[in-house]
């Protein structure tokens, strides 16, 4: 006779605070829709991005490294799915709405043009003349106007809540000593309030955290995978540096990679654990009873420790001048400057000789509207994609 199963309990969601986003409260979307039988509104918005033509080209968009460079290094989409994955660790935690924590950490890179922070670099400076460029701005633009999936209206239609934290993740947008407004924040703002003075609420805000905890720990990852800077060298590093000698004396035998995978992990486990403790502190001082005491807080809420931020700007400096700017990254940054300056420039100059759906949003505009449709063009491109394109214009052959 077999014995008797064991039974797991089963974890079952706590009940969410008070601060927390409501799905069944929501302040809706801008074209009204009927509900779904079977998801949240935030879940809706989630699978939406998930879904999304933008999404899935974050496969070959880069992170440090142009996407030819290894299959192992991360991509916007291999991040997007790890700022997500401690998003939701730390929402659930908090007693937060997890969906739409979700969905902001998905959705922040959506507006990232090809070859990271070097393509925006070079956008902003085509797109001097004609309103600039921003990445968040173009993640608004990508979700309310450039997918088109549905027959009633441009873009995904989502929630306020979720357009809002996509928008002012990073903390809010008007005010004393804020820079003026990216053209594309400045149209949607006309038709739809985000409230841009304020803050976003606590689920957008633990995206934008989770957003810092992946990128730091895994650039040091990929660092010393590409060999950008060596193990040795990770040893004197605050945060990471203690985290490798934990690993090292309780597991001396295991391969370099496994140490390094071990040590990464256990940095992000500190990171997230420092994090609750600390938004813990600030929601006990605050006292909020509801999510638009958050927005109105006038300071953000989920953030690090002060010790913690002290290790933090020590490793950051270290990945600035010894990965950021290691010679290999210059040449590729480049190339990439060339790549995308000269494509714009073309583009912009012999305009029929864009695809056709992208001449037909060039009827009756003027430099400007061409300029925004170039950019929105180029912006939109993988890596992959951007390199094929200037290989066929620039390069003598077929340019089919």
């Amino acid at each position: 006779m077999n014995a008797p199963m064991t039974r797991i309990p089963m974890a079952f969601p706590a009940p969410l605070a008070p601060y927390a986003a409501k799905a069944p409260e929501t302040r809706g979307r801008l074209h009204d829709e009927p509900e779904s039988a079977t998801r949240t509104p935030f879940q809706r918005d989630r699978d939406r991005v998930i879904h999304s033509v933008a999404f899935r080209r974050l496969k070959h968009k880069t992170q440090v490294f142009i996407y030819h460079e290894g299959d192992h290094f991360r991509t916007r989409l291999t991040h997007s799915l790890e700022v997500a994955q401690i998003s939701r660790s730390i929402a659930r935690t908090l007693q937060l709405d997890e969906d739409l924590a979700e969905c902001v950490a998905l959705a922040h890179d959506l507006g990232h043009p090809p070859f990271g922070h070097t393509g925006e670099d070079v956008l902003k400076e085509c797109m001097g003349g004609f309103g600039g460029f921003d990445h968040n701005a173009q993640t608004l633009r990508h979700l309310t106007k450039l997918e088109r999936r549905h027959a009633a209206f441009d873009g995904l239609n989502l929630t306020w809540e979720t357009l809002e934290g996509v928008v002012k993740h990073n903390g809010p947008l008007v005010g004393e000593g804020k820079e003026p407004l990216p053209a594309a924040i400045v149209e949607y703002a006309k038709s739809h309030d985000l409230w841009l003075g304020t803050h976003a609420g606590l689920e957008a805000q633990v995206a934008a955290i989770a957003d810092d905890i992946a990128y730091n720990n895994h650039d040091v990852d990929d660092g010393l995978r590409a060999g950008l800077f060596s193990f040795e060298d990770a040893r004197g590093l605050p945060l990471i540096g203690p985290a490798l000698a934990h690993v090292e004396k309780s597991w001396p035998d295991a391969p370099r990679e496994v140490q390094i995978a071990e040590a990464v992990s256990a940095l992000i486990g500190e990171m997230v654990t420092d994090v609750v403790a600390e938004t813990r502190a600030r929601l006990a001082a605050l006292k909020p009873q509801s999510a638009d005491d958050i927005r109105h807080a006038g300071r953000q809420i989920v953030d690090f420790s002060e010790p913690m931020r002290v290790k933090l700007g020590g490793l950051r400096r270290f990945l600035h001048e010894n990965m950021y700017r290691h010679y290999r990254i210059n040449r590729a940054r480049s190339q990439a400057k060339r790549m995308v300056r000269d494509l714009f420039g073309l583009f912009f100059a012999e305009p029929e000789i864009l695809p056709d759906e992208w001449q037909n949003r060039l009827k009756g505009g003027d430099d400007a509207r061409r300029a925004r449709v170039v950019c929105d063009y180029i912006a939109g491109m993988t890596d992959r994609y951007a390199i094929r394109e200037y290989e066929r214009l620039f390069s003598v052959g077929p340019a089919l």
